[in-house]
């Protein structure tokens, strides 16, 4: 589950032939920008080392045993080069700390009125050295937009977010467990993919039959005081309209269920079995608890796709905001930039404002439009979104994928579900990268603009092959 929370290690570079003050001085601005940012930071104090940075070995190692020491919270690490640095004790912090994460490689600017033996940083220069001995140590780093940036503007802040949101998404995603909850349906193959090809980046899959979960709702009692309270729940999150109580109620129960049994399984996202069985079995749709789910940034996904939970998962990591996943689903007239995207839906309120519980009218011709409560009708709100996909090339052993970002726009538009008119720069060319490369008709999306950084944890740091349509 994604809980926005970012730590960084900090390590402040030195030379000792450069000015000290610059050294004083940064450091003591980064960290008030971190600070700002809401960022925890690991970092040597000034009585650990001289000025708190690192330059000679022994202070890498220092370093480097302190960030070992808070490995369970350390999720990327910053590396700013107030003056040139050392190269070497840069590279052997990391090396001593034994720390698997993103790091971000940052340098100061010089000021051209500023150029004299006092005070001229050459970190232009010093980030060179640092970034080459980090290529020959091993150790994968990120870099700044532009190769200098003033610590106090609003572009460092922007990458000082950027970063954290990609730290958040590798260390969310390394160790992850994703509940499947019941099978595919069987009409479904475009949501299949490998295990094995999961857990070799450190993403588990942990399976459960419906049967199991549906057997637990039928125990639950009306009077439970945890059905209860989460019928008052659903009547709060949705305009209930006139959705039957007894339906409510079974929504309510099979939320209760499917939230205690990921908190027993640690499960940080699901991939749940939502047609036809459930409606046959339980009498209700499982929409409506899994946007409410989604909607606390555990991403449900429905439909068993285990790839679209995880690509949700990474954006709600990213973003702090909660995620869902869209069909590519139908041309919008002839603008050729804009299309229709569609779910029956399960979407979190926070992307589909004030949504109505209703019934799932595409299953309820075969299932009874009595068995078919709980889905969430509206449309998604206009702005920025980020768009991501992910499938496991089981014949080449890897996972692929593409991440970009486009808009939900306030065109005018009649049917039924979740929906809203998607605008995508060059979304023709993306369709038939779609198509050419086999990817799936499911797509998650955020309310955010965070495809930078998801692209650069999914491909730098996970190694998965990655498009950025940009």
């Amino acid at each position: 589950m994604a809980n926005g929370k970012t730590t960084l290690g900090l390590v402040v570079g030195n030379r000792g032939f450069f000015p000290d003050h610059l050294v004083e001085s940064g450091r003591k601005q980064v960290l008030e920008v971190l600070e700002k940012a809401g960022i925890k930071v690991v970092c040597l104090s000034t009585s650990d080392t001289k000025l708190g940075a690192v330059e000679t070995r022994e202070e890498a190692e220092k370093c480097g045993r302190l960030f070992r020491e808070h490995t369970d919270e350390i999720q990327g690490v910053l590396v700013t080069l107030p003056n040139f640095g050392d190269e070497r004790a840069v590279a052997q912090t990391m090396r001593v700390s034994k720390l698997d994460v993103p790091v971000l490689v940052h340098a100061f600017p010089d000021e051209k009125g500023k150029m004299g033996l006092v005070d001229r940083r050459d970190s232009f220069c010093g980030k060179m050295s640092a970034c080459n001995c980090l290529t020959q140590y091993g150790i994968r780093y990120s870099l700044t937009d532009s190769h200098t940036v003033d610590p106090g503007s609003d572009e460092f802040l922007a990458e000082l977010e950027q970063f954290a949101a990609v730290s958040r998404v590798v260390s969310g995603l390394r160790g992850a467990t994703i509940g499947a909850i019941g099978t595919r349906p069987p009409a479904f193959d475009t949501v299949r993919c490998s295990e094995k090809i999961l857990e070799a980046s450190g993403i588990s899959l942990e399976p459960v039959d419906l049967s199991e979960i549906l057997f637990a709702v039928h125990a639950l009692k009306d009077d439970d005081d945890r059905v209860k309270a989460r019928v008052d729940a659903v009547k709060a999150y949705f305009a209930v309209c006139d959705a039957p109580i007894e339906a409510v109620t079974k929504i309510a129960k099979l939320s209760v269920v499917v939230d205690e049994w990921c908190d027993q399984v640690n499960a940080d996202a699901i991939a749940f079995q939502c047609w036809t069985s459930i409606q046959q079995n339980l009498g209700v749709c499982s929409c409506a608890s899994m946007s409410m789910m989604s909607d606390k940034l555990r991403s449900a996904a429905c439909e068993v796709d285990v790839m679209g939970a995880i690509a949700m998962h990474s954006l709600a990591l990213a973003s702090n905001t909660p995620s869902a996943v869209l069909d590519w689903n139908n041309n919008f007239g002839d603008e050729p930039d804009k299309c229709v995207m569609f779910h029956c839906s399960n979407l979190p309120k926070s992307v589909l404002p004030n949504p109505t519980l209703s019934t799932q009218d595409i299953l309820a011709a075969t299932v009874g439009r009595e068995n078919s409560w709980g889905t969430c009708v509206g449309r998604v709100q206009t702005g920025p979104m980020t768009y991501a996909r992910l499938s496991t090339d089981d014949l080449e052993g890897e996972i692929v994928g593409y991440v970009g970002e486009g808009e939900f726009t306030d065109d005018s538009l009649e049917t039924f579900g979740g929906y809203g008119v998607a605008k995508v720069p060059n979304l023709q060319d993306l369709l038939r990268f779609i198509c050419r490369m086999g990817f799936e008709h499911h797509v998650a999306i955020s309310m955010s603009r965070v495809a930078a950084a998801v692209h650069e944890a999914w491909s730098n740091y996970l190694g998965w092959g990655i498009y950025h349509h940009d």
